[in-house]
């Protein structure tokens, strides 16, 4: 599929490289965008040879800026409701198709992640930030409400419900180094070391096994909705059944190291 605003790259077996590329609009997320990120993630699911997902935004400007408020000024005149409400349903849900990757996600944030491209942050697994790094959920800031495009179901998780309702009522930034005190990222570099530090991470996730790293990410997302510690233990006692299984059926490969 040729694509306009993305960029996908395969610098190592199993590690793949994805890119927004509207660097001159901050890459803000158009129409365009949001229908190729659609079929970005939907493939991700039917690609095994692909292991660690790296996400950034192109451009020394910022990750993401959010929706493209200049082209649905544009759009809006033509939308009645039920249009908008598709509209809305199909750019949300890009935080669930990002869930629903197999592959660990890995962000890399430089500069600003205001509103949906805060949103790619947070539904990622692991994020790396420089320190002019910032995030906001914005919508607030221009008139609708806070929670939107999974906002309110990722951010509780990550930093708790207090700090959550203090940045999603106020729209205010959240800095690099409040992201790293509150536990939304990993690691905080200088920009020119974000893409080594990724890979590094990308790097160790690729060389474990294989089906481990997609049950793993799998039974966390899971078991953060888990109705409780049962439901958590099942999900975890099916995993390492079915490893150790594959383990002992396959005696000879990568997978059989780990047994």
């Amino acid at each position: 599929m040729e694509t306009e605003t993305i960029h996908y790259e395969k610098p190592e077996q199993g590690i793949g490289i994805l890119s927004l590329n509207r660097p001159r609009r901050y890459n803000s997320v158009s129409r365009r965008m949001m229908e190729e990120l659609e079929a970005f993630w939907e493939g991700q699911c039917r690609d095994p040879d692909t292991r660690v997902i790296i996400l950034r935004g192109n451009g020394d400007r910022g990750f993401c800026a959010g929706l493209d408020m200049k082209e649905i000024m544009k759009l809006a005149p033509a939308m009645n409701t039920e249009a908008f409400y598709r509209f809305q349903s199909r750019l949300a849900r890009l935080t669930l198709a990002m869930r629903r990757a197999p592959q660990p996600v890995i962000c890399m944030v430089h500069g600003a992640a205001a509103g949906l491209g805060f949103s790619f942050a947070l539904a990622s697994d692991v994020r790396v930030i420089s320190p002019d790094a910032r995030f906001s959920a914005a919508y607030i800031n221009i008139g609708l409400g806070g929670a939107d495009m999974a906002c309110s179901y990722f951010l509780p998780r990550l930093i708790g419900a207090g700090r959550a309702y203090e940045f999603m009522l106020t729209g205010n930034f959240m800095s690099s180094e409040e992201a790293m005190s509150l536990g939304l990222a990993s690691r905080l570099v200088e920009r020119e070391a974000l893409m080594e530090t990724a890979l590094e991470l990308a790097r160790t996730m690729n060389g474990k096994n294989p089906m481990g790293l997609r049950l793993t990410k799998e039974a966390i997302n899971m078991n953060l909705d888990a109705g409780g510690l049962e439901q958590a233990l099942h999900m975890e006692d099916r995993n390492q059944t079915l490893l150790v299984a594959r383990g002992m059926l396959e005696k000879n490969g990568k997978t059989s190291r780990y047994f």
